[in-house]
């Protein structure tokens, strides 16, 4: 099943003192590129939603969407433009700062997906719920558009409205981690990791 992903880079990051989080380095490669390079062999688009810095997101040489809905009304405007976007009829949403998502997140989000009949799969781990990381089909698009024009903004409500599962990605914790802030990124940076290539 070809699949489209949509890497969500659309935020403030108020925690991160309001850098745009996807350009922030690590590694001396910008997020992003940690995240894009991850997710380019498991899928078949690769889309990124980005409000700032429109320029330098396009040096990646990837269609960059801005979002549709003012005032950063959060991921959910990332869903919206993703699924209304998408060339195929699944997407992948990941976030822009968790550099070390899994390299078979795609496929086994579209595994599980596929043998429940459920029309979004969600990843956890360790008891914990990652609603951004979610595989989606692109028939969901017309309930989240009535959702958000109601001036809702919860993903994880939203989502638990569908025919919805999780999918437990415990084997790989770590691969979840949010840098929000710039103690979270030096953090990382301390552990002196070398991140294996897709």
């Amino acid at each position: 099943m070809p699949v489209s992903a949509i890497i969500l880079s659309g935020g403030r990051a108020v925690r991160m003192g309001g850098v745009d989080k996807g350009l922030v380095v690590l590694q001396n490669r910008p997020l992003i590129q940690h995240v894009v390079e991850r997710l380019l062999p498991q899928v078949d688009e690769l889309i990124i939603n980005a409000n700032r810095e429109i320029a330098a997101y396009k040096k990646l040489g990837l269609r960059v969407l801005q979002d549709e809905h003012e005032n950063f009304i959060g991921p959910l405007a990332g869903f919206s433009l993703g699924l209304a976007h998408a060339k195929y009829d699944y997407l992948l949403t990941v976030p822009c700062d968790s550099p070390l998502i899994p390299i078979d997140l795609a496929q086994r989000l579209m595994t599980n997906l596929l043998e429940n009949n459920a029309d979004i799969a969600v990843a956890s781990s360790q008891g914990h719920v990652h609603p951004v990381f979610s595989l989606c089909k692109k028939n969901v698009l017309p309930s989240l558009d009535a959702y958000l024009a109601k001036g809702e903004r919860r993903v994880s409500a939203w989502q638990k409205s569908q025919r919805y599962i999780e999918v437990d990605f415990s084997d790989c914790e770590e691969a979840f981690i949010n840098l929000n802030t710039l103690e979270d990124l030096e953090a990382l940076e301390l552990k002196n990791r070398h991140y294996p290539q897709t």
